[in-house]
């Protein structure tokens, strides 16, 4: 009765696991030898419900096997478990009851799960989720689950109307290398074997289905060298342990096989190791693809890593050398797949950080670098001094990094500017740039009265000798803006305030600008004259971000989280569609969390950004105008949208990870990024090229470097001065978005969650609070939630039926078709057919039933345990009682003996005693001779039978084997040609199915070519009625002018005919006058001499006159 149904192993492990219970333990583990971990059985009655583990496991691809739970050979979710979590949140199972397993459905009856010795997690203030072990099994109706905690407390859980706590896996699957590989797939689950590996095991790495999650240790492991490399070189996914050079080796084994496009997405908070993992997988990437010319392509593209660096890292309270920026890199590869150049494009660099940071952070790298590095020869005219010294760089109060040599720094990222082929007179051109910013950062406003501000300062006159600009003209309208209006143009001073901020503004400015062009120049060194053929994209981009206080730097950042979501769901919704197709099996709509309502209320017309865009285009535009536009479309109209009950200046929006309150306070500031156009001009007009390049107004060239997908560069660049057409931040970035999912869709995606196991940067150290938040926003739990929906275990017949063939009947085994004994007794198991589907070489089971199917087996298990346990304790006892009583009887034997010997001391006694014994001698030698004559003949017959049984069995054996020969050639021969029909019909189905897709694609671009022409030609149609519209205007405004040319004209003519009559009597007056005039000067003459010999007289009289007196 107990090989009916059993294998070898199975028998076997029974009766392993029989002896241990003979132990006196009910929850031990054993190991069977020669099977390694897969022996490793729990008994019946022990921890995680009597789970055991399968000698080996379904096979899969290296993507399906890590994103199906079937690929460690067992149970993957919970009997009757809906989706992890429901579609309108992704904070899965953040509170207690919303665990899944609480509303089972399968077949199997919840109280089953909850019996005496198996464990539960429930929440916990400290550690989020706490372990118990249930002293009680649970029946339907109680209202209580009785728990014995880890530190020994009883508890009285309550489950009425609670729903019930989340069971733990048993011990034998703490650990796994992939979070999917878990029985029971929940939060406390996925957490618990994060921390065992991270603490326990010092792993960093763990596969979560399609995700890597990478665990930032803080401290440096010797898993990254060459060698290590070259292990995971050429390796399947599944074959080694997690690693960043596994996703990287999968992304070039892909790009390699498949000649497709790749992207590997790494993203995480700030300090979780992104731009390390990063750098890792981009490093990988060229010591796989090095090639033999001298062109050292591969050391250029590791080359900008420093660089970028230094001009776009900064030390921040979270992280040493957090990246303020997102990063998407390029590497390109020719048809021999090796690297032939590379392109980078940048997202939201942090400017803010130039002018300001807080307590305990630092300014970028790069000014700190150079203030270490003043006292050179090369920098003394740049007038530098330490970097307390400045404002920029002295705000957060600590300008050294513990264990950073900035000088030394310094000198590395020279020596890559040079390994880019970037010159000297390059790079002082750009330190100048810096080392002006630097001292526009300690020019000093002076307040003169409330509203207006004056500058004179020995670093003023250092920033415009650095950048050649005018020193009066820069004093002037640092304090002094100007206001144009229609109908006239206003000088106005500024208050001090005001003028700081126009500084600040206009540093930011110079730095965004500068940064900007060393990514350009980067771009240009590691510019390919060859034709790419293939692309691996790295990006490192900021993951979800939720603070206290948050502004409009973490709305995009939540709003590239949102699209890159997206873009994750719809993949793996991808792989599961391909698995059905693969499977012929129906397809059926997996119910995911879409995020798309939220993508719309953020981008879509008349959403957020159209409106800040908006409300940015008008003269008095404010941020409270701007959020009671926002309270006025959205409140009780969109659900992702809500009001703070507490507040009057923020607004909260639900995202996939969690809900965020923005502070709308600064977003228009920082959404137009403007600075005064005076200053721009003053900048735009040096003599200084490269600070005068920054500022003119010509687009940037599109990036060379792409060959298959258009994509444009993220450089920002300062557009007319009209503030109509002046691009702002929000639709930059979003424009910028829009072509890096472009690029994204057109590739395969690899995905790295980065995690930040503690806020303190201590090595191995585990915060389960900061853990579980991260994990709900990084989106690390979608591919089980996804995987757990539909049909999420899948088997192979074979290892079905090695499986479960403890569960079918004689007669089922007695078949010779294993495919058609499972649908047999899956047909006998499970009365309902929809809960699984059988496919061509796999059968797929819904949610729980597997889990139940591992419940009758287990039950099969327990109840031949019981059999042999009991067996084996008579057969124990039986044995002791036989050992006992032989005892016994000897004992007795010996006593009378003793006995008879002391009664029976005579000389007769003695004689007769010694011809019994001689007798006795020869009794005992004829018995024995006898004995052995008689095994000697049976022997013989023995072997003589067993040699003729041997002999004929041997012959069996080669007639059978020479039949078989006969048999396999032919059956081979069958079926290869069964194979090649196969292939050949598989062939011709994708054949097919792409033809259709190709004319699918086709017609959709000729329906939207179509589209387009028909728009045109009603744009033009249009512009034809305006035009004819303006013709008739123009004929009458014609008609209108001849009209009055010819009233001019007659007009005229009259008027000369006056004028040439006043003329003539203007003539014969003039006439007259000068008759008048000669008389006038005849008589005037005569008047004159009269008057003159009058006067003659007149003396002669006088003369006369006083002659006489003075004769007298």
């Amino acid at each position: 009765m107990f090989t009916h149904g059993f294998g070898r192993q199975d028998a076997a492990m029974l009766h392993t696991q029989s002896l241990a219970l003979l132990g006196g333990t009910s929850r031990g583990c054993v190991k069977l030898p020669g099977r390694g971990e897969a022996g490793l059985v729990s008994a019946p009655a022990g921890e995680g419900g009597g789970w055991m583990k399968a000698p080996g496991g379904p096979a899969a691809g290296p993507l399906a096997a890590r994103l199906h739970p079937a690929r460690a050979g067992l149970e993957r979710d919970t009997p009757g478990a809906p989706p992890l979590g429901p579609p309108e949140s992704c904070q899965l199972w953040s509170e207690p009851g919303s665990f899944p397993e609480a509303r089972s459905s399968g077949p199997m009856a919840l109280a089953e799960l909850y019996t005496q010795y198996n464990r539960v997690w429930i929440p916990d203030n400290e550690e989020v989720w706490q372990s118990a072990e249930i002293t009680k099994n649970y029946r339907t109706g109680d209202h209580v689950l009785h728990l014995l905690l880890e530190d020994g407390t009883e508890l009285n859980y309550p489950v009425d109307p609670a729903p019930l706590p989340p069971l733990r896996n048993p011990d034998i699957l703490v650990g796994e290398n992939d979070l999917t590989a878990l029985s029971y797939l929940h939060e406390p689950a996925v957490l618990h074997n994060l921390k065992v590996r991270f603490v326990e095991s010092k792993l960093i790495y763990t596969y979560s289905g399609i995700i890597l999650v990478a665990m930032n240790p803080y401290k440096q492991l010797p898993i990254y060298g060459d060698a290590i490399i070259h292990a995971y070189s050429g390796q399947n996914m599944g074959d080694m342990d997690p690693h960043i050079f596994a996703v990287a080796e999968e992304a070039y084994k892909q790009m390699a096989r498949n000649n497709r496009n790749q992207s590997v997405i790494v993203s995480g908070e700030s300090g979780a190791g992104k731009t390390v993992s990063a750098k890792y997988a981009m490093r990988y990437f060229a010591t796989v693809s090095k090639s033999n010319s001298n062109a050292h392509v591969e050391d250029k593209v590791l080359a900008s890593n420093p660089i970028t660096e230094a001009v776009g890292n900064a030390k921040t309270t979270r992280n040493d050398n957090s990246s303020r920026f997102g990063k998407y890199t390029e590497i390109s590869f020719d048809q021999t797949h090796q690297i032939i150049g590379a392109n980078m494009r940048t997202y939201l660099l942090e400017k803010s950080r130039v002018v300001f940071q807080s307590e305990n952070e630092r300014n970028y790298h790069i000014f700190y670098q150079l203030c270490a590095s003043a006292l050179q020869p090369e920098f003394k005219h740049l007038k530098l001094g330490h970097a307390e010294e400045f404002n920029y760089t002295r705000m957060g109060g600590n300008t050294v990094i513990e264990g950073v040599d900035d000088r030394a720094d310094m000198m590395e990222t020279q020596k890559t500017f040079t390994l880019l082929g970037l010159k000297e007179d390059f790079q002082m051109d750009v330190f100048k740039i810096l080392a002006a910013i630097l001292h526009l950062g300690n020019v000093q406003m002076t307040a003169v009265g409330d509203e207006k501000s004056s500058v004179s300062d020995k670093h003023l006159n250092i920033f415009c000798e650095l950048l050649d600009l005018d020193n009066d003209k820069v004093a002037q309208w640092l304090c002094h803006r100007k206001i144009i209006t229609t109908s006239e143009t206003v000088i106005k001073p500024m208050t001090k305030l005001q003028a700081l901020n126009a500084r600040d503004a206009l540093a930011k400015k110079i730095y965004s600008h500068l940064f900007d062009f060393i990514v350009e120049r980067i771009n240009k060194a590691l510019h390919f004259s060859g034709k790419q053929h293939t692309f691996i994209g790295v990006l490192d981009i900021y993951g979800f971000e939720t603070f206290d206080v948050n502004s409009f730097e973490q709305f995009c950042i939540n709003y590239a989280n949102e699209k890159l979501q997206q873009q994750f769901n719809l993949h793996v919704f991808k792989l599961e569609q391909e698995e059905y197709m693969k499977e012929d099996i129906p397809w059926t709509l997996i119910d995911f969390y879409d995020n798309q309502p939220v993508i719309d209320l953020i981008e879509a017309k008349m959403g957020i950004l159209e409106l800040l865009d908006e409300e940015c285009l008008l003269p008095q535009g404010t941020d409270e105008n701007w959020l009671q536009k926002l309270y006025n479309n959205y409140i009780n109209k969109n659900p992702f949208f809500q009001k703070p009950k507490m507040s009057n200046t923020s607004f909260i929006i639900q995202h996939f990870a969690d809900k965020v309150e923005y502070k709308s306070e600064g977003f228009l500031e920082k959404n137009r990024d403007t600075v005064y156009e005076v200053l721009i001009d003053i900048l735009r007009n040096s003599t200084f090229h490269l600070c005068a390049n920054f500022f003119q107004d010509h687009p940037v060239p599109i990036s060379p470097f792409r060959s298959t997908i258009t994509v444009k560069s993220a450089k920002t660049v300062v557009k007319p001065h009209n503030k109509q057409f002046r691009t702002t931040v929000g639709s930059k970035f979003r424009s910028s978005l829009y072509l890096l999912m472009e690029t994204l869709n057109a590739t395969t995606p690899h995905y790295v969650r980065c995690i930040k196991p503690n806020d303190e940067k201590l090595p191995f150290e585990f915060d389960s609070k900061r853990v579980v938040q991260q994990l709900r926003a990084c989106g690390v739990l979608e591919t089980i939630r996804i995987s757990a929906q539909s049909y999420p275990s899948r088997w192979t017949y074979i290892e079905f039926f090695s499986r479960y063939s403890i569960l079918m009947t004689q007669h089922e085994l007695s078949l010779i078709d294993k495919k058609k004994i499972c649908k047999t007794v899956l047909q006998r198991l499970i009365q309902d057919p929809n809960q699984y589907q059988f496919g061509r070489t796999k059968i797929f089971f819904r949610a729980g039933q597997v889990a139940y199917l591992e419940k009758l087996r287990s039950d099969k298990l327990r109840q031949a345990c019981i059999v042999i346990q009991k067996n084996v304790r008579s057969w124990h006892q039986r044995k002791k009682f036989l050992r006992i009583k032989q005892a016994a009887v000897t004992i007795q034997q010996y006593f009378r003996g003793q006995r008879a010997v002391r009664q029976a001391i005579t000389a007769t006694a003695l004689k007769q005693a010694w011809a019994a014994i001689i007798i006795q001698k020869y009794c005992r030698g004829y018995i024995v001779r006898k004995l052995c004559q008689l095994i000697r003949v049976a022997a013989i017959t023995i072997q003589a039978y067993v040699r003729g049984f041997l002999a004929r069995k041997k012959f069996q054996k080669m007639l059978k084997e020479h039949k078989a020969v006969i048999l396999q050639k032919y059956a081979r021969a069958w079926l290869a040609r069964r194979r090649f029909q196969n292939i050949r019909r598989f062939v011709l189905n994708i054949q097919l199915s792409y033809r259709v897709q190709r004319l699918q694609k086709k017609l959709e671009d000729q329906n939207k070519e179509n589209h387009g022409l028909l728009e045109r030609l009603t744009h033009l149609a249009s512009t034809h009625a305006n035009d004819l519209d303006t013709i008739q205007k123009l004929e009458l405004e014609f008609e209108k002018l001849a009209t009055q040319k010819r009233t001019s004209e007659e007009k005229g003519k009259q008027y000369k005919e006056d004028t040439e009559q006043k003329l003539s009597k203007l003539e014969k007056q003039n006439a007259e006058l000068q008759e008048q005039k000669t008389f006038l000067e005849q008589k005037l003459q005569e008047e004159t001499k009269e008057m003159k010999e009058y006067l003659r007289k007149s003396s002669k009289m006088r003369s006369k006159t006083m002659k006489k007196r003075l004769s007298h």
